[in-house]
C-alpha cells in the first residue's frame, strides 16, 4: 500500500534532519493518513483532505 491520499494525491515529502551542529542527514515527511470508509469501502485519506470533507459537508453524514 503506498503511502499516498487516495483524492487527493498528497504523497511523502523529502528533505533534511539537521542536528545542533548542522548535520544533514535525508528524511521523509509521511501524510497523516486516515483509513474513512466511503461507500462501502475503506479509503486511506488525509487528515487534511478529511478535514475539507467535513467542512463542505462532502461525506453524506448529518454531523
Amino acid at each position: 500500500m503506498s503511502r499516498k491520499c487516495a483524492l487527493s494525491g498528497i504523497g511523502p515529502l523529502s528533505g533534511n534532519t539537521r542536528s545542533h551542529a548542522m548535520n544533514s542527514s535525508k528524511r521523509k515527511w509521511n501524510p497523516n493518513l486516515q483509513p474513512v470508509k466511503i461507500g462501502g469501502k475503506t479509503l486511506m485519506i488525509s487528515a487534511r483532505t478529511l478535514k475539507t470533507l467535513k467542512r463542505n459537508n462532502a461525506l453524506g453524514n448529518s454531523k
